[in-house]
């Protein structure tokens, strides 16, 4: 999948400045290749729930943020995020004091 592509699905209009970031987050997230899709799918599930999977601005790392407006929609977007790392084993860590979650990788 190229970048162009995955950023249009992330919502972002392709650039070459994020081009270079996502270049980076790729060799920071380890098991990339077999979770971007699945990360991609958690993005379009997410959607109805208020929340998205994003590229950090500060970390070389994909985020996954809830904006939930409702605790129903907040509690539906945590239960779509666990079943993804649960299911794809994928590695998250919480961002302290905010309702925000780092995509590391694959959990070999």
């Amino acid at each position: 999948m190229t970048y162009e592509a995955i950023l249009n699905q992330l919502g972002y209009t392709p650039n070459e400045a994020l081009a270079e970031q996502l270049s980076r987050i790729e060799k920071n997230t380890s098991g990339y290749e077999k979770i971007i899709k699945h990360i991609l799918d958690l993005h379009e599930a997410l959607k109805t729930d208020e929340s998205y999977v994003a590229m950090s601005n500060t970390n070389d790392y994909f985020k996954i943020k809830i904006d939930a407006t409702s605790e129903v929609s907040a509690s539906d977007a945590m239960e779509k995020i666990n079943h993804f790392a649960d299911k794809y084993k994928v590695n998250l860590q919480k961002v302290d004091g905010k309702p925000t979650y780092y995509i590391v990788g694959f959990a070999a």
